[in-house]
């Protein structure tokens, strides 16, 4: 694609392939900032790029906002949970504006996070730092104390996340003392904070001068494990609602532009809880779901969002309408192996022949043995499906649970 040097020239911070593609079929200059390891594949494939080593935040720091500076570049996007941080040093540089940096860390840190959203007038559950196991017990004692339980009532859960980590890495739901003697060291300092009940859902939104300019509403249908785009009439309903609590959050977090995916809870009554925010694009492929429903790139729409330069005419003319536009619905399913020992990929049957089945991203089995899930842990791979009717679709995904695709 021909490269317009009147428009912006963006840096892409991590690797992403399906964002390097967009960016090769947009008309603004881009160069990619990435680990050494994809060094060699960018040289192959004609890939501007920088190697930059994300480990850690130090003097060097500067360096890279400095030579990408002396480059030209107007802003860094930030393409993982990782380099948020990095995007917002090196655009506090790029853009002269020193505020974008304790910006980045308020997004980093999900519990100043939680702090800035509650002093942005923002609902929140019950949160507190945990530095050792005993605060995890106390605080369980506490929440349930709050809710009135009596001896022999089985506790409400909490949740303990890791404080900078992506999604579900690092989240643990605890019942009992006893839970809390598996989690490792390591993972101390934490974020604890009460369990809501509710509709969990996510919410992604591209903000330009300071105006939500396209809002898509993704439905879990369990955490974890499956998400689908657009959500279903029950959840649209609310997204008047919804829309308002995103412009709280643009005011409370003060911002101006880019991209963001939070993380809400709406209770039976009606009342929605803030869960958390990220400043990156969001996991699960929510991405390629959408562009598969509605036919527009968001890696693509982010870089609009981020560019400086882009015209308030682009930017209105690029996004389609908001669930109008949008043929059919897309969900995917992240699987995990259901037994403790497998020896091949087997897709089965009634999912392969559902006729909302497009397509799947799993590969056989390296090893025989499974190991154990902490926490969360990590899916295996995806598979997609399509198709007209949401609530087939929210059921189908909730019948691969079910499901044994290792065998």
């Amino acid at each position: 694609m021909q490269k317009d040097p009147n428009k912006g020239y963006v840096a892409l911070l991590g690797w992403s392939l399906n964002a390097i593609e967009a960016a090769e079929d947009f008309d603004r200059r881009y160069i990619v900032v990435a680990p050494e390891w994809a060094e060699k594949y960018c040289q192959e494939h004609n890939i501007p790029y920088l190697t930059w080593n994300y480990e850690r935040l130090n003097e060097r720091s500067l360096e890279i906002a400095q030579k990408l500076q002396e480059m030209g570049v107007d802003v860094a996007i930030p393409l993982f949970e990782e380099t948020v941080e990095w995007a917002g040093a090196i655009n506090s540089v790029l853009l002269d504006n020193p505020r974008l940096l304790g910006q980045s860390m308020l997004m980093r840190d999900k519990s100043l996070m939680k702090r800035r959203a509650q002093l942005g007038g923002i609902r929140v559950g019950i949160f507190e730092e945990a530095y050792q196991r005993e605060d995890i017990i106390r605080f369980l004692k506490r929440v349930n104390q709050t809710l009135l339980k009596l001896d022999g009532d089985p506790n409400d859960p909490i949740h303990l996340k890791a404080f900078d980590k992506a999604g579900c890495l690092g989240h643990r739901v605890v019942r009992t003392p006893e839970d809390v003697d598996s989690i490792p060291d390591d993972e101390f300092p934490m974020l604890m904070e009460s369990h809501l009940d509710g509709w969990e859902f996510a919410v992604e939104a591209w903000i330009h001068n300071g105006k939500i300019r396209f809002l898509n509403i993704s439905e879990y249908v369990t955490l974890g494990y499956s998400v689908f785009v657009p959500a279903t009439p029950e959840l649209e309903s609310w997204r008047n609602k919804i829309t308002k609590e995103i412009e709280k959050l643009i005011k409370a977090f003060d911002i101006d532009f880019g991209f963001v995916h939070p993380e809400y809870f709406v209770t039976s009554d009606g009342t929605m809880y803030f869960g958390e925010v990220a400043y990156r694009p969001p996991g699960f492929k929510v991405f390629e779901l959408l562009e598969r429903v509605y036919g527009f790139n968001a890696y693509q729409a982010t870089i609009l969002a981020f560019d400086p330069k882009t015209t308030e005419e682009e930017i209105t003319s690029f996004f389609p309408r908001e669930i109008v536009d949008a043929k059919g619905h897309a969900g995917c399913f992240g699987v995990y192996p259901r037994r403790r020992v497998v020896n091949r990929l087997e897709i089965p049957e009634e999912t392969e022949n559902h006729p909302y089945f497009e397509s799947h991203e799993l590969t056989p089995p390296l090893e025989e043995t499974v190991t154990k899930r902490t926490a969360f842990g990590t899916h295996w791979g995806l598979v997609y499906f399509a198709g007209d009717n949401p609530h087939t679709l929210r059921d189908l995904l909730k019948r691969q649970e079910d499901l044994d695709f290792y065998v």
